[in-house]
């Protein structure tokens, strides 16, 4: 019966050890644990495809979260992507932010790229937003969507660089256009210098 009861201790230790250690997943405040840049293509979790799905202020796209505002997840196959099967609509029924925080090395420069269209399907023509390195304006950015179509989004490229001030960054997009057709991001990039960036 001791013999027994030891066993039933053991078994509840390992899985008490084994949630501690997934923890860690998870840092302080719910937040995600810091790595490299990841998924600047959107691509999970899955939208319906054909569809789309909405995602409001505190969601998240995988290592991305919406941190005001919300913005529509583009299935495969409701519009042209740049890039794999999914993209993302800065506006869902308002103008939205995403963000997602990586593991920097101080004092190196990084490339920022990315293709961005419009959404066609409503007004006005020409969307705007900003990206942001730390909170601060980056780059100012617009696309107008005159003659665009959901099969030819007409994508372009857009790139600017920073240097980490610290162990971590965070990169941020936002519209800074009103209504349900915003900006589309999709193919977003993070990469380090070598040996330097214009």
């Amino acid at each position: 019966m001791q013999l027994s009861r030891t066993r039933v201790a053991a078994v509840a230790l390992l899985a008490a050890t084994a949630t501690a250690l997934a923890v860690p997943a998870q840092a302080a405040g719910g937040t995600r644990a810091l790595s490299r840049f990841d998924d600047g293509s959107f691509e999970s979790p899955k939208a319906p495809a054909g569809s789309f799905t909405n995602l409001a202020t505190g969601q998240t796209i995988g290592p991305w979260r919406i941190t005001a505002g919300n913005i529509d997840l583009i299935g495969a196959g409701f519009w042209q992507a740049a890039e794999g099967d999914q993209s993302v609509d800065l506006n869902g029924g308002t103008g939205g932010t995403i963000a997602q925080t990586f593991t920097t090395t101080p004092g190196t420069a990084y490339s920022v790229t990315y293709a961005l269209a419009a959404n066609p399907a409503g007004g006005p023509a020409v969307k705007t937003g900003k990206a942001l390195i730390d909170g601060q304006d980056f780059q100012d950015f617009s696309f107008d969507s005159t003659g665009k179509t959901m099969a030819a989004m007409g994508y372009v490229g857009r790139q600017f660089s920073f240097v980490a001030q610290n162990s971590s960054t965070t990169l941020t997009f936002t519209s800074t256009v009103a209504g349900a057709y915003g900006p589309v991001l999709d193919d977003v990039q993070v990469k380090e210098c070598k040996p330097c960036c214009s």
